[in-house]
């Protein structure tokens, strides 16, 4: 009686182990905690005040709103959609805010009505793609357009005044830490255990790989994309409302150009434009490197044009680097 062998596998198919260390050394977020450690060593030469922790906290309260959304964003990216209107969605409910509580709408009830505004544009954005199927990045183009057209149209080219005591958002300290960043480490606490510790967060990262095998494995992919684009407009009114209490006014073109700061934000953190992988730390690290960037160019008298240049090749860069990585690693 014969018996059947059954041959080894040859030591050649076997791929090697990664060390641990080494996993973590060539993760987009190891990158970016490096360029931020580079980026403040950098600032610290331009001035001596990028060693101040208060004026780093002071100087991220300028970019918190957008930080906050691009949060959000990172799980819509992930999820294998995009979504560019979050900017104009900010300046619409803030624009639909500052309009309810100037004709004497009380401050509660226009801020709901602001929040309400945010949603409905989320909303429309997810009837869009989720419902009509179109591409993602191609409605939001539209609706971009559209949100700031319609905040122009009813806020004209003047600022409407919020109430004084209204004012002052960025001027709130918890524990010595202003309450836009308060807001913005809880928030990407909260949301780095949704996206990296529940079944809903792992049915995203499903999704963004490979939709199809999703949805035959009895993901609803279709109410998950749909839930995310509701929570960016949402918190897009939060963050335009937010705004609205720092600047003390509302003109139709504030965030004007946030859509490529958010965008940076989530690319710059390792999170891939076609979907499947990133993670919250590294848009949470990549927001703070941002910041230190951007306050850079401004101490070294940088001109507005060549700041938009820099945060373009910045973007590609990221975008390149990203897909190197995850060409020869997975997450």
């Amino acid at each position: 009686m014969s018996t059947i062998k059954t041959a080894a596998p040859a030591q050649a198919d076997i791929s090697p182990v990664r060390p641990r260390w080494q996993t973590l050394l060539i993760r987009p977020e190891t990158m970016t905690f490096m360029l931020l450690v580079v980026g403040v060593f950098a600032g610290s030469l331009l001035s001596p005040f990028f060693l101040d922790l208060s004026y780093i906290l002071r100087s991220f309260t300028l970019y918190s709103e957008l930080a906050i959304v691009a949060l959000v964003l990172t799980m819509v990216i992930i999820a294998g959609e995009i979504d560019l209107s979050p900017a104009a969605n900010m300046a619409l409910s803030a624009c639909i805010f500052a309009w309810a509580q100037a004709s004497g709408v009380p401050i509660p009830l226009a801020i709901v009505i602001g929040l309400l505004s945010g949603l409905s544009m989320g909303a429309l954005n997810a009837f869009l793609v989720i419902g009509l199927q179109l591409p993602s990045i191609i409605v939001t183009i539209g609706t971009l357009t559209l949100f700031r057209g319609l905040a122009q149209v009813l806020a004209g080219d003047k600022s409407i005044r919020v109430p004084e005591w209204f004012i002052g958002v960025d001027k709130i300290m918890l524990a010595g830490v202003p309450l836009p960043v308060v807001l913005f480490i809880v928030l990407a606490i909260g949301l780095g255990i949704v996206l990296g510790g529940t079944i809903f967060g792992r049915n995203i990262y499903q999704i963004g790989t490979n939709e199809v095998a999703a949805r035959h494995a009895g993901i609803r992919s279709a109410r998950i994309k749909s839930s995310l684009f509701l929570l960016v407009g949402l918190v897009a009114s939060i963050a335009g409302i937010m705004t609205a209490s720092r600047l003390g006014s509302v003109r139709y073109d504030i965030a004007a150009g946030g859509e490529l700061q958010m965008v940076l934000m989530a690319m710059l953190g390792g999170t891939y434009i076609f979907g499947g992988r990133g993670t919250i730390l590294g848009t949470f690290l990549a927001a703070w490197l941002l910041v230190i960037v951007s306050t850079g160019m401004i101490v070294a008298n940088v001109l507005p044009a060549v700041q938009l240049v820099v945060l373009g090749g910045l973007l590609i860069v990221a975008i390149i680097a990203t897909n190197l990585i995850y060409s020869r690693t997975q997450r």
